[in-house]
């Protein structure tokens, strides 16, 4: 081999210094995509490593968050991507290795000496809005949607480009798009390039060329189906689950020239779905039918019902011919997750660790998947062969050997994607399970796959468990259709329908009788612009929006005591909602309908995401004198929460009529002063929630409020709280 190399030898004397630093996890730049239904956060590294973006164990799970509108729906725990190469010659060690392997994750990154950052950067069609509410930013956009760069150009609402030069001479272009068309929220399409450049530092002044032979992309994924009944948040499902101990991991389409008929799926023009998926399955840790996750102390809700997985869409079949090779992925073994190899010892310079990765790599397609191995068992108790297996199962997906000359480029693109039942349905169905009520309401017209999971990995076929099953089990048929979604919007050349764009700025303004509405009217320059559409939520921004009536086995679309929505059209920018009642939180987003003209009929509205405020509006009394001031409630009871303030205030006391300045001066019976409230606003109204200045929560007891005003007059009050 002509082997060309142009090094400085005391230049390659410090990379070795650096290279074997003792400190090798470094911190890495992560950004987050948050436009749609399925939400997730990006490493510049190239791959999202386990607790990567905070480093805090109660982030076990943190991202692939879906359905994203509702709290604590993570699926992800971590990734890995490792790149290898057979007979590779070194510049750095000044060796040749039999394989070649650089990593990032699923626990190691080194952002400095493997996998170094060269560009990352969030693009957007447009950005999103600016929300106020009261003249302060109240919009989690600011952090979780950091456009970088406006292009109009782009395929989809957001396409965040990545590219990292890594120390075996390729270097990696990875784009991530995201859409927010209502068909194509729920995926996130990737397409990554991997070009042999010979550099192994960030500006390509020092390479080496080289032809790499045996060339590999290999990822892992490990799931954690879902964050909302585990030990850090709902705790309702055994604390294991929340790093994928009971993950159950299966494959489709991995042999498309012997496909099997009951679980493979095919795309509408007759070609394989080449995918794997994962959902959260039987732990022997639970006393009751876990599939879905239901809540089986308290409401029945069905917290883990997700399917998430990764399809793929195009992998070159070699660096001359970029036609898509259908037998790719070439590997789709599954990994233990606490495997000696995910450690973060890993070591691109270690030659017999190495080879062991590189085997992991391209270890081919297992007889059975680990799903069809465990069956009907506990996922958690998973060991082949007898191994130590604590930390669950990830999915491997490899693709390659691939040989690549210099300037070479290797070509592969996918979807990661989540689905499954509704937040309706989750509730509908885990509620009817508690209560064994309307189970005998089984889904109707079910695919192969679905029957194929129902007869392999459920317990039940009848009875509660197997009307609770049969519906969980309907997820796998709303992901492959995601995965056809994506898979429609890449060979289209992404010639999907954009849907309208929110307005600009919106604004929600506290008052005293009203809660103040209004818009910019940028939106109605949107071709087809039909009307806004105005939802307020009561008590959270992130709450249901329905109600379930179990006697009657009907889902009521809209709970009229927590939502309410208005329409408005074209001209109209401003709305006074005069229905608020005071002491209550309030949260507003603006949607922009449009006519349906250039999606069959169906208006396509935007997204939601880009105009919800996360600060409460409230209503406000103008301010009072001292002998009108009200204490709401009196007595306060624990017990009548739904009756006082609701779920997200379910601690507070209102001050009423209260002078615009003064002090409130809380004391015990006895006297003993547990808490002051500073009150500045100008306005009637200041809450306590039963929080003394040591953040106790109060007992039960009468106590006594002196509010003083700055000219030194003073009224007592006295209530009750009952707890």
């Amino acid at each position: 081999m002509n082997k060309t190399i142009n090094i400085i030898k005391s230049y390659i004397t410090i990379l070795v210094i650096l290279f074997f630093s003792a400190s090798s996890l470094l911190a890495e730049e992560t950004k987050w995509i948050s436009i749609g239904n399925l939400q997730n956060w990006y490493s510049a590294a190239g791959c999202e490593i386990e607790l990567g973006r905070t480093g805090q164990i109660s982030d076990q799970q943190d991202g692939l968050r879906w359905p994203s509108f509702f709290p604590v729906q993570d699926n992800q725990a971590a990734k890995a991507m490792w790149l290898g190469a057979t007979n590779f010659y070194d510049p750095i060690a000044e060796k040749t290795f039999d394989n070649k392997v650089v990593h990032v994750g699923p626990r190691f990154i080194d952002t400095d000496n493997e996998t170094i950052p060269l560009d990352f950067k969030l693009y957007g069609k447009y950005d999103h809005s600016r929300v106020f509410v009261d003249g302060v930013s109240a919009t989690n956009m600011t952090y979780f949607d950091e456009v970088n760069i406006i292009d109009e150009s782009i395929p989809g609402e957001r396409m965040l480009v990545n590219e990292v030069q890594t120390s075996m001479g390729i270097k990696m272009i990875r784009k991530i798009h995201a859409f927010a068309n209502p068909e194509h929220q729920d995926y996130h399409l990737v397409e990554y390039e991997y070009i042999n450049n010979g550099c192994f530092n960030a500006d390509c002044s020092e390479y080496y060329e080289q032809t790499i032979e045996g060339f590999m992309a290999y990822f892992q994924f490990r799931y954690a189906v879902s964050r909302e009944g585990m030990v850090y948040d709902g705790n309702w499902l055994p604390q294991s689950a929340a790093w994928g101990h009971n993950t159950m991991n299966e494959t489709i389409g991995q042999n498309p020239n012997l496909p099997n008929t009951s679980l493979d799926q095919y795309y509408d023009d007759g070609e394989i779905i080449r995918a794997v998926f994962s959902w959260h399955g039987y732990h022997s840790g639970t006393g009751f039918d876990n599939i879905g996750g239901p809540n089986d102390p308290g409401d029945g809700l069905l917290g883990a019902s997700q399917f998430a997985g990764v399809v793929t869409i195009h992998a070159d079949k070699s660096a001359t011919n970029h036609s898509d090779d259908i037998n790719q992925p070439s590997t789709t073994w599954y990994m233990l997750s606490d495997d000696p190899l995910t450690d973060a010892g890993s070591d691109q310079y270690n030659s017999s660790r190495m080879i062991e990765e590189y085997a992991y790599m391209t270890q081919g397609h297992p007889d059975q998947s680990m799903a069809q191995q465990v069956g009907t068992g506990n996922a958690n108790q998973f060991s082949p062969g007898g191994a130590s297996n604590p930390g669950g199962t990830s999915q491997g997906i490899g693709y390659g050997p691939y040989t690549l000359a210099m300037g070479d480029t290797i070509r592969i693109v996918v979807a990661e994607a989540v689905s499954g039942l509704s937040r309706e349905m989750a509730y509908k169905v885990g509620q009817n399970w508690k209560a064994n009520s309307h189970t005998d309401e089984f889904p109707t017209g079910a695919s192969n796959i679905q029957k194929y999971l129902m007869d392999n990995y459920s317990r039940s076929s009848s009875g509660k468990n197997g009307y609770k099953n049969e519906w969980v089990f309907t997820g796998i048929d709303s992901l492959v259709n995601v995965f056809k979604n994506a898979r429609e919007n890449y060979k289209s050349n992404f010639n999907i329908v954009e849907p309208p764009r929110p307005p600009a700025e919106f604004v929600v303004n506290s008052g005293g009788d009203r809660i103040a509405l209004s818009w910019s009217s940028d939106a109605e320059n949107w071709p087809n612009f039909s009307h806004y559409q105005v939802t307020r939520l009561k008590y959270r921004p992130d709450t249901t929006l329905f109600k379930y009536d179990l006697d009657a086995g009907l889902i009521i679309p809209i709970d009229e005591s927590i939502t309410s929505i208005w329409t408005f059209d074209q001209g109209i920018i401003e709305f006074d909602d005069l229905t608020a009642t005071r002491g209550f939180d309030y949260f507003y987003y603006i949607e922009v309908f449009d006519d349906g003209s250039t999606n069959d009929g169906y208006p396509l509205v935007s997204s939601r995401f880009l105009t919800r405020s996360n600060s409460a509006a409230n209503l406000k009394r103008p301010p009072g004198t001292l002998d009108q001031v009200r204490i709401v409630p009196n007595p306060f009871n624990i017990a009548a929460r739904d009756f006082q303030y609701g779920v997200s205030a379910e601690g507070r006391l209102m001050f009423y009529n209260i002078p615009g300045e003064c002090t409130i001066r809380i004391y015990t019976e006895r006297g003993d002063l547990i808490k002051t409230i500073t009150h500045t606003d100008g306005s009637g109204d200041e809450e306590w929630k039963s929080i003394t200045s040591s953040r106790q929560v109060v007992t039960s007891g009468l106590y006594i409020a002196q509010i003083e005003t700055p000219s030194g007059e003073s009224t007592i009050q006295k209530f009750m709280i009952i707890r």
